[in-house]
């Protein structure tokens, strides 16, 4: 029998709060500025690509995809168990690239791409807030590979305080609290931004029958494994 969570009770750690949050462009913009150290003009954000059937996973993918006036492409997910993490990030890069050939673009023409992993955890265990990867020549050069394609993990268990701007350090520490709505009071601007939203979002009725029917959709998936492991025994 599942066990669901109520939705008065989600948080910004809870995949669909976050994606629903997120994919209001004044949040989800300031947040990639954050992170970049960027001004971003516009962002696009795909709503039909943020919830995903994945056959592969044999599950539900709830992240935020978007795209800027440059074309380039984003990816971002709440991730609160450390599972598989560099092979998730590999499969969402080569989702985003066969989105675009599938359309009939050329190699050349495929834009800039990041995937962006927030982690309730440290998954490198090096006390960093944030771990940036890009393909790179391994031994014999110091030499980029130039192939556009830019991984981030952010991690609310960083220790080096100055390394980060402290507006996504406030970000980092606000989802590592976890309150429901996050009362505590806060002086950053970008946080009262998400408290507010997430008050919206709650008081939304049919945001909350979309989380039952994804609960539903999940729980449904996660028997069928079940069942499909216990085949096998």
């Amino acid at each position: 029998m599942s066990n669901k969570r109520k939705f008065k009770d989600l948080t910004i750690r809870d995949n669909f709060l976050f994606t629903a949050v997120m994919m209001q462009d004044d949040n989800c913009k300031k947040f990639l500025e954050m992170v970049l150290g960027i001004q971003i003009q516009k962002i696009e954000i795909s709503y039909e690509k943020s919830l995903i059937f994945n056959p592969d996973y044999k599950g539900v993918r709830l992240d935020v995809y978007a795209n800027d006036e440059n074309n380039t492409r984003y990816d971002i997910e709440m991730q609160i168990v450390d599972q598989e993490l560099g092979k998730r990030i590999r499969y969402y890069h080569s989702q985003m690239d066969m989105d675009l050939l599938e359309r009939g673009h050329k190699y050349n023409e495929l834009p800039a791409a990041y995937v962006i992993f927030i982690c309730d955890f440290d998954p490198f265990k090096k006390g960093k807030y944030c771990y940036t990867f890009e393909n790179r020549c391994i031994e014999e050069l110091a030499l980029k590979l130039g192939d556009d394609s830019i991984s981030i993990v952010l991690s609310t268990e960083g220790k080096d305080i100055d390394s980060i701007p402290s507006e996504l350090r406030a970000f980092l520490e606000f989802v590592k609290e976890d309150n429901s709505e996050n009362n505590s009071e806060t002086e950053d601007a970008y946080v009262q931004q998400l408290q507010k939203s997430i008050r919206n979002v709650k008081e939304n009725r049919s945001l909350e029958r979309g989380f039952m029917a994804w609960i539903d959709i999940r729980d449904e998936i996660r028997d069928e494994i079940r069942d499909e492991v216990r085949k096998e025994v």
